[in-house]
């Protein structure tokens, strides 16, 4: 799953031109039953489902440690983690390596993740299959943001959440569509009004839409 999404579109692109490489660790394959690669096991004090084990996440994670600089940081996805957003996306993009722990089934046993992880990230208040389409999410967000990732450099910097607004609406050919028509300041060719038009647009839909991110952004207005 991991190797098939990270591959395309501009994170396969990135990987490709060499601006930044992962590696997927299998943690069964640092299983003590040979037979079965057996990972996860029965709760103790009972309970649905099943529980990682914390002898295999250890021992891969040892491997991994190994290849790694001191100081690195271990990211556990899990719904009871601090939430993810375009903040953190910023701060992990500077970090020179990363090392995500995706978990399954009911969890993973609370002594290794005591031992190892340094962070915990949920992407919202919703429980999914595994950490691996968190991880994916995660790795999508940071990537956009490293040096020479995306064509353009300032595509980024003018994503919908990135500025603290949401993005003001766009338009493409025909000017008319369905006897809609482009709103006509867009076709005046005049930048500093298409900007100021821009964000207003973005400041009222952040309003309506997100009155959180909204007083987010008139308490940043004010600081500065």
């Amino acid at each position: 799953m991991v190797d098939y999404v990270m591959n395309q579109s501009i994170t396969g692109r990135a990987i490709k031109n060499g601006l930044f490489e992962y590696e997927c660790v299998n943690i069964r394959d640092y299983s003590n039953d040979l037979k079965h690669q057996r990972v996860d096991d029965y709760i103790y004090g009972g309970g649905a489902g099943m529980l990682m084990m914390a002898q295999p996440i250890y021992d891969c994670y040892q491997s991994i440690k190994e290849k790694c600089t001191a100081g690195h940081r271990v990211i556990y996805t899990s719904p009871k983690g601090k939430i993810f957003n375009q903040d953190v996306a910023l701060e992990l993009s500077r970090e020179k390596e990363l090392v995500f722990l995706c978990g399954h089934y009911e969890g993973i046993d609370q002594r290794v993740l005591d031992e190892i992880v340094t962070d915990e990230y949920s992407l919202g208040d919703y429980v999914i299959t595994g950490g691996e389409l968190a991880t994916l999410t995660m790795c999508d967000a940071i990537s956009r943001l490293l040096p020479g990732v995306l064509n353009n450099p300032d595509s980024a910097p003018l994503d919908s959440i990135s500025s603290g607004l949401l993005e003001y609406p766009q338009y493409t050919r025909p000017e008319i569509w369905m006897d809609k028509r482009v709103p006509e300041i867009l076709l005046s060719g005049n930048h500093g009004l298409v900007d100021k038009w821009r964000l207003e647009q973005s400041l009222e839909i952040t309003r309506n839409k997100r009155p959180d991110l909204y007083e987010k952004w008139l308490e940043k207005q004010n600081e500065c």
